[in-house]
């Protein structure tokens, strides 16, 4: 061992974080739980579009009314920066858990209450847009630190050779949330009609968001914090260093230190979130309108491919535990690149079986790159500003770009006329997200900035201790045996 590593501090065992997995267990499904609720509202507004454009905006010509009801979609996205960074220095200074239950509380009474909102034989179009984008920002400041805040925690509760594995399972929730409100719109359609679902039929799937948010807050309220939050909250304060990047900033210092990490994590969700609202949110609108079918069959198209990315995106991020994120990151935009411009000339045959084959194409690239974000964006920031660069670094990229891919990518299609400028647009920013990967840092297999190892049993504590001299995935630099905090 060289002079220069002698001099670093030595890893104690007492400094290895230990989160069995029962505990691991019980983090994890409080988060997707939540995180399913969180998507389920926002999917029944996408899979509701066209409908929800005859009930509140009728006395409008149709293509004014769909947009006009997709810009809702985006107006709730335009307000995620304000709640990344209302919601995210929050979490790093009064914790995890604390913003993740205000946040689904938030979400879900939005939620309801849209289902309560009059209709456009009952109010003025005015206060409808009035009330309706309201509540679609309220929504929107609820996410700005839900989606931030769940990725910081179950990344966090993770096993340094199991993050992968573990934050894949958030996005579980997102997929089978979309898939659960895709399926709840299609059954009311198949069982009310399009008539009934016109006149009041819309309202059910909205007001499903009081008893699925109740079960969700009450799991909110028995997760635990993060144990890497508790260790840094645990700290004894000093002065506050505004050049250490292990202490906790505010947005002023988190962008002055930190703008290269937040460019390369803005380019890598852009073009994963163009793909994944292209998908879920906008793809039923553009089954209906471009190829004609039904609002169950638009609805029911995508089910099967929402279940079948929930079910791989777990593996996948246990295969990027194996062989990095960057590696898996890079075939996700490269596949995007390669498949999703065809996948549109297939979709453009119009049967279910071209349709179908079409979605998988775009499933494909989407779940490789969704399986990452939970492990590998959070791993950008240290500790003590995670949640507060998360959240601004997030929702300035799904603002800009993916929740304004549905109203886009229509208002593109209506400008030109070409039913390919969806495909265009997504594999725009899959090529800047290829590009973005070559400064970035790999993260699998190794600690989080500012944390110290966490493992997920004592004996694989012991092991790591004795073989840290010989171990590539231990820095002592990135670890925090010196922490300062801001005042």
């Amino acid at each position: 061992m060289s002079t220069d590593n002698a001099a670093k501090p030595r890893l104690q065992l007492s400094d290895v974080i230990v989160v069995h997995p029962s505990g691991m267990r019980s983090a994890l499904k409080g988060a997707v739980v939540g995180n399913f609720m969180e998507w389920f509202d926002f999917g029944i507004y996408g899979y509701l579009a066209v409908t929800m454009h005859h009930v509140f905006f009728a006395s409008l010509p149709d293509n004014v009314g769909l947009l006009v009801t997709l810009l809702g979609f985006a107006v709730s996205f335009l307000v995620r920066p304000l709640g990344g960074m209302v919601l995210g220095p929050l979490g790093d200074k009064i914790g995890r858990q604390k913003v993740l239950f205000a946040t689904m509380a938030i979400m879900a009474t939005a939620t309801a209450l849209i289902g309560m909102m009059p209709t456009a034989e009952q109010a003025n179009v005015w206060l409808i847009i009035v009330l309706l984008y309201a509540l679609k920002m309220m929504q929107g400041f609820s996410t700005g630190g839900e989606y931030a805040g769940a990725t910081t925690y179950v990344s966090e509760f993770s096993p340094d050779n199991r993050r992968g594995f573990y934050s894949g399972f958030l996005d579980v929730g997102s997929y089978l949330g979309f898939a659960a409100g895709a399926s709840t719109v299609a059954l009311c359609f198949a069982l009310l009609g399009t008539d009934v679902m016109n006149h009041w039929g819309w309202r059910i799937p909205f007001l499903l968001a009081i008893p699925l948010g109740a079960v969700a807050i009450y799991f909110r309220m028995k997760i635990p914090e993060t144990p890497s939050f508790e260790a840094e909250a645990s700290e004894e304060e000093t002065t506050y260093d505004p050049t250490d990047p292990f202490a906790r900033h505010g947005l002023g210092g988190i962008v002055r230190l930190f703008w290269r990490e937040i460019l390369i994590g803005i380019a890598i969700v852009a073009a994963s979130m163009t793909i994944s609202y292209a998908l879920t949110s906008y793809m039923p609108t553009y089954l209906e309108l471009e190829l004609g079918l039904s609002n169950v069959a638009a609805a029911m198209a995508t089910v099967p491919i929402l279940i079948g990315i929930s079910i791989a995106l777990p593996f996948i991020g246990k295969w990027s535990d194996r062989v990095g994120r960057k590696r898996v990151y890079a075939y996700s935009f490269i596949l995007t690149i390669i498949m999703v411009i065809p996948s549109f000339w297939v979709m453009q045959m119009g049967t279910t079986a071209h349709v179908i084959i079409a979605l998988i194409m775009v499933a494909i690239p989407c779940s490789l790159s969704l399986a990452l974000g939970a492990s590998a964006l959070p791993a950008l920031f240290p500790t003590a500003s995670r949640f507060g660069a998360m959240g601004l670094t997030f929702n300035i990229a799904v603002s800009a770009f993916g929740g304004t891919t549905a109203l886009i990518s229509q208002a593109l299609i209506d400008y030109t006329g070409n039913t390919y400028m969806p495909a265009f647009y997504i594999t725009f920013f899959a090529v800047i997200a290829l590009l973005a990967l070559i400064p970035m840092r790999e993260s699998a297999g190794r600690p989080l900035l500012g944390s110290f190892p966490t493992v997920a049993s004592e004996e694989e504590a012991r092991a790591l201790v004795e073989g840290q001299d010989s171990n590539p995935n231990l820095d002592p630099d990135t670890m925090p045996f010196q922490v300062v905090k801001a005042n």
